[in-house]
């Protein structure tokens, strides 16, 4: 069966302030099955959330083709839902109007009654039933990311794309959100992908989970499978006799990923050397 997303040999690289080039990404490459959740962990400035942003249109790789049902990925659009860390809504309108943003486009032949109506049901599946009248000022973090929450999945994208989206919330806050989101993500079933460094999120929510190396030139290291039935329920997740297994493995990539950092950053290669050098010494 072909693949609903491809991700062929995807880099990112920034101009560095010296006039030299950092590639952060490269060589990243990644099939996804329809209906299947993935997340990506690793360390900070391995690129997880510059794949993320590329796969979302919102940034351009310097090389590499994503292709999503068949149609390759130019720019930004209405059949990927982004649920960012911050919810990013408009503070004047609604929580109602704020789903009505995206449900305006994607729905526009249909008649303003029946959009708000999905919005309304989406606000509700959410845990928002009531609510729907406030607006993000009146609201809590938690609920806030719902409004999130609730406006990517009211698009019925062909891929969710989740930014660390519980990542600034408190510990029961966002368990509570994650059970929304397995719970709404299994009635619909739609591919995601999912950024966290969150070991334990990773194993609760995924079929797949992505474990990057550490940039520069951060790259897919290893792919584990998730083995846990769905749906999920977190009692039996963690009394799955793999998942401390599973936990653990996690952990210990992570930590060898940050050893080899640490072991290049004191010893570099002469051109590594020469790169952190400020220009006034190559004078």
């Amino acid at each position: 069966m072909k693949p609903h997303v491809e991700i062929w040999n995807l880099a990112k690289s920034f101009a560095t302030p010296t006039g030299g080039v950092q590639t952060v990404v490269s060589d990243f490459n990644l099939n996804l099955s329809k209906g299947e959740f993935v997340s990506i962990i690793g360390h900070s400035g391995c690129g997880k959330s510059t794949v993320l942003h590329i796969l979302a249109g919102l940034s351009q790789a310097t090389e590499g083709v994503i292709i999503l049902g068949g149609k390759e990925v130019t720019g930004p659009g209405t059949d990927r839902g982004v649920v960012f860390q911050a919810p990013c809504l408009f503070p004047w309108l609604s929580a109602v109007e704020n789903v009505l943003l995206g449900l305006d486009e994607v729905m526009k032949d249909s008649k303003k009654s029946e959009r708000v109506e999905v919005a309304r049901d989406y606000l509700s599946k959410v845990g928002l039933q009531g609510c729907e009248h406030l607006r993000p000022p009146e609201l809590s973090a938690g609920m806030r990311q719902r409004v999130g929450l609730a406006r990517a999945f009211a698009l019925a994208p062909k891929m969710l794309l989740l930014d660390e989206p519980f990542g600034m919330l408190d510990s029961l806050t966002r368990f509570e959100l994650q059970e929304v989101l397995v719970d709404v993500w299994t009635k619909h079933q739609m591919t995601a992908v999912m950024v966290t460094h969150d070991v334990d999120e990773a194993l609760f929510l995924s079929d797949r989970i992505v474990l990057m190396t550490s940039g520069p030139n951060a790259h897919v290291g290893e792919l584990v499978g998730v083995p846990f039935k769905r749906p999920r329920d977190r009692d039996e997740v963690l009394a799955h006799p793999e998942y401390y297994h599973l936990r653990e493995h996690l952990i210990g990539f992570l930590e060898s990923q940050a050893h080899a950092k640490q072991r290049a950053a004191e010893n570099p290669t002469p051109t590594e050397a020469v790169a952190m050098l400020p220009l006034a010494g190559l004078a």
